[in-house]
């Protein structure tokens, strides 16, 4: 690839405000002129240097400031990391919106929960042509994935295809019945793909993905393997396909089926009054009733298999809710694998359902965990039947995305026609050549309650302080006519047990009340001079007792 300082006029760009370089909040953008379409606007869950921050969504600087030449928004499927961030993104840019019809159903259950609606959303089928403007068309491919109505996108521009895999494996033994649509996919190979943008998330896997069946034969010899106990199963509430097995399995063996977890009760809300989960509403029973069925006859389907914690699962291992008490009749089935980062998280909550006695099995000891996400030689099929001009994989951290790349050499493609991107990257094609362009705004930008944007680095270094060092708190009052000092109260929350540290609490007074009384009066003029060095002088004095350094406040108050 050639990467030139010259600005270079090409008609193409594609454009990078998510998913590349990072696990999460997937959102591309294909320009043409002066036409855009938009591909995913998903969110990702914060790490934990992000305290108290609830999503992470693109910036949409870029197309907010362009929002008259967007044509469309296009969704690949329904999962939270591909549609999450859409309620943020169509407060501020009105434009059309295409997805399958489960896709739909839960973005439109995400912009009921905001409290938002008269927004256009259109119904797709695989196999589907749409045309967006007078420069793009795009074809809907059905694709296996752990969500049904996920699809592949061919995107025809006036200078070549591209196609986007989405999140894909190839399952020749679907639940849904319908693999991956090879034929169609070579078809377009056939035709001659400008570039292709890939999934990358399982390229170190090496061989072919378990097919979800699988999970099916292991979870019913778990309900063999466990007829006298009550059954407990987290997984992903956005994976259907499971629940729907979980579902058939249940009514098999003539258990009874509690779901738990906001989550997880929306999306098989959703899913059953569309028809894609399916089942006698006699099975399920309500979370309060659980306690006037016996252990044999009950399956609780829960949320939490990541580990989150404020998730059912974790609070049922801390004793946080107290309809579900777990205990030695208790099986607990984690039907997930660690989202990279989870695994402490995921260890924590494991840890704690032995304490209570309880068997625990999970991916490293059974087959209870297919990944929605193809292995190394399924991704090469796919590469090897689009055959592109040039290859951008996406959806992965750095070294998948790296890794992906050697593996497309090791094919025969052409290193200087493959680019690994990052955030803000535009590429910009025409039917021979593929650039970098110059980079547009992109990036993070931290959701906190009604809050979006609002909170910055700042106010994370800030948090962190606190969550980390704990608070320290000084409060003079101070007479403004004789200047002297009539109250000075000191607070700690998070830094010191107070009861236990009179003496250190005695002392910092003392540190204070030698600081005010060495000032001239012009210094005692200036507030906010005299609360600097307040705080300059106890940061010493905590440190040199302590080893810690709280965030220390000054506050002065006249009397």
């Amino acid at each position: 690839m050639n990467n030139q300082t010259k600005k270079i006029d090409l008609p193409l760009k594609i454009m990078f405000l998510g998913g590349i370089g990072e696990i999460g909040k997937n959102m591309a953008a294909l320009q043409y002129k002066d036409e855009i379409i938009i591909v995913d606007c998903g969110m990702t869950f914060p790490s934990v240097d992000m305290p108290g921050v609830d999503l992470v969504i693109p910036d949409f600087t870029y197309l907010v400031n362009n929002h008259s030449k967007i044509k469309g928004i296009i969704l690949t499927h329904g999962h939270e990391d591909h549609i999450g961030a859409m309620p943020y993104l169509l407060r501020d840019i009105k434009a059309p919106v295409f997805g399958t019809n489960i896709t739909l159903a839960l973005v439109e259950g995400r912009l009921r929960e905001n409290k938002m609606e008269g927004f256009v959303l259109n119904t797709v089928r695989p196999k589907s042509v749409i045309s967006l403007g007078n420069s793009f068309k795009v074809e809907f491919i059905h694709v296996n994935h752990s969500i049904p109505g996920s699809c592949a996108l061919s995107i025809t521009t006036p200078v070549g295809i591209v196609f986007f895999t989405g999140d894909f494996k190839v399952d020749f033994t679907p639940i849904g019945g319908v693999p991956t649509d090879l034929v169609r996919i070579a078809e377009i190979g056939q035709k001659g793909v400008l570039c292709m943008l890939s999934d990358s998330t399982n390229i170190e896997r090496l061989g072919i993905s378990m097919s979800e069946t699988s999970v099916g034969r292991a979870l019913n010899n778990i309900f063999l393997d466990n007829l006298d106990r009550r059954l407990i199963i987290a997984t992903f509430s956005s994976n259907i396909h499971r629940i729907q097995q979980i579902l058939d399995l249940a009514k098999k063996h003539k258990r009874r089926v509690a779901f738990r977890g906001r989550s997880m009760l929306n999306v098989a809300d959703i899913a059953s009054k569309i028809g894609e989960l399916k089942y006698d509403k006699n099975i399920l029973v309500d979370i309060d009733q659980i306690k006037d069925i016996s252990d044999n006859n009950l399956v609780i389907v829960t949320t939490g298999s990541q580990g989150e914690p404020m998730s059912a699962l974790t609070r049922m291992s801390n004793d946080e809710f107290n309809k579900v008490m777990i205990g030695a009749m208790d099986t607990i089935v984690i039907s997930a694998s660690p989202i990279p980062g989870n695994e402490r998280m995921i260890n924590t909550v494991i840890n704690n359902l032995y304490r209570k006695g309880a068997k625990v099995i999970y991916e490293s000891f059974a087959e209870v965990h297919a990944s929605g996400h193809g292995y190394q030689d399924e991704l090469k099929l796919v590469l090897s039947l689009v055959k592109p001009k040039f290859f951008i994989p996406v959806h992965g951290e750095p070294r998948h995305l790296k890794k992906h790349a050697e593996v497309a050499m090791s094919m025969g493609m052409s290193p200087q026609h493959i680019y690994i991107g990052d955030l803000g990257d535009c590429i910009e094609f025409d039917s021979r050549t593929m650039r970098l362009g110059d980079k547009i705004v992109a990036g993070a930008v931290l959701v906190d309650g009604l809050g979006v944007g609002d909170v910055g680095q700042v106010v994370l270094r800030d948090r962190k302080h606190l969550s980390e060092d704990g608070l320290f708190v000084v409060v003079l009052g101070i007479d403004t006519r004789s200047q002297e000092i009539t109250a000075c109260e000191v607070t700690s929350r998070g830094f010191v047990y107070m009861k236990e540290t009179e003496e250190l609490i005695d002392e910092a007074k003392d540190v204070v009340m030698q600081v005010y009384s060495r000032l001239d009066q012009k210094d005692l003029a200036d507030w906010n001079l005299l609360k600097n060095i307040i705080r300059k002088e106890l940061k010493t004095y905590l440190f040199s007792k302590t080893r810690r350094n709280p965030m220390i406040l000054s506050m002065i108050l006249e009397n």
